[in-house]
């Protein structure tokens, strides 16, 4: 039973929680028009701390899709957290108006705290390095509609590991299901961080590898899991240079690809896709965006009690 629950990062979510709501998704993709009124009388709550365009925008088109209505803010400057309102108040004002509430911040934890004051539902849509259920949802979601399953899979995660809280929360969601591989390709100063590997996957029996060049791996890929290198984590401009340039996919790079392999990114992209990829049929990254409102469309409907 999802009616009313908090979902604060992936585990929250059951493996048979999240079939039935990737099963619902599926559902509204096939018949939006059957799902346009199911949450008519409802209010979304959209408390964007920090900036988003994708995230922000998706689930208040889920909720207008379900017939419900939307407030909130974009923007921190403009609310009463500028004036030193707690985050705590916040939301038990907020809570008073609507039924559920969408959150990001840039602090890690604060849905989590959120979560324990408010009475509606809180939807945790990033905190800072932690978690972003709703991209694993996401991810899942278009894995499944685009490759059939979630079973037997090799996966390749590329460019920043070490920071890349939809990296980790993907690797950790499809460990969960049976006979999948996984490669990390990246450089040692943004290796996949211990407790993925040794926590996670280790335990769990999940075969994995490492690799510096995508090039060497990409053949190897059923999904291709693509994330910026960023500057900024080198400690030398030297090492950056070097390896700069493994990490982005171009056409040459997927001429060594299986032609059934898809692309993922969760956006936004700067140079690490090239866009002469974008129209390889295997480019599945814009797919992918609009299966998120969708998974959001499902997600909501639930927790509200919608359906």
């Amino acid at each position: 039973m999802l009616t009313g629950r908090h979902v604060i990062e992936p585990g929250d979510l059951t493996v048979g929680e999240i079939d039935e709501i990737c099963s619902l998704a599926e559902q509204m993709i096939v018949d939006p028009v059957s799902f346009q009124d199911v949450c008519r009388g409802k209010i979304l709550a959209t408390l964007f701390f920090e900036p988003s365009t994708r995230t922000r925008l998706s689930f208040e088109a889920a909720m207008l899709h379900l017939g419900g209505t939307v407030e909130g803010f974009a923007d921190a400057s403009y609310t009463s957290s500028t004036k030193g309102e707690t985050l705590a108040d916040t939301i038990r004002v907020v809570s008073s108006y609507v039924d559920v509430i969408a959150m990001r911040s840039p602090k890690e934890g604060a849905a989590l705290l959120a979560s324990k004051y408010s009475p509606v539902p809180v939807i945790n849509a990033g905190d800072g390095g932690h978690y972003h259920p709703t991209q694993t949802l996401t991810d899942l979601l278009t894995i499944r509609g685009l490759q059939g399953g979630f079973e037997n899979h090799t996966i390749g995660f590329c460019g920043d590991l070490k920071f890349g809280r939809t990296v980790h929360s993907l690797a950790k969601a499809m460990s969960r299901y049976k006979n999948n591989k996984f490669v990390f390709i990246s450089p040692e100063e943004l290796k996949v961080p211990e407790y993925i590997t040794e926590d996670i996957l280790k335990p769990a029996g999940i075969e994995f590898t490492t690799a510096e060049k995508l090039e060497d791996v990409i053949g190897d890929l059923d999904i291709l899991y693509m994330t910026r290198v960023q500057k900024e984590r080198f400690f030398n401009e030297q090492d950056y240079i070097r390896l700069k340039d493994s990490y982005i996919l171009d056409k040459a790079k997927m001429k060594l690809a299986r032609k059934d392999m898809i692309v993922l990114h969760p956006l936004p992209r700067v140079n690490e896709i090239q866009p002469e990829v974008d129209d390889d049929p295997r480019a599945a990254y814009f797919k992918q965006v609009k299966y998120g409102m969708y998974a959001r469309m499902a997600l909501i409907a639930k927790i509200t009690g919608c359906l």
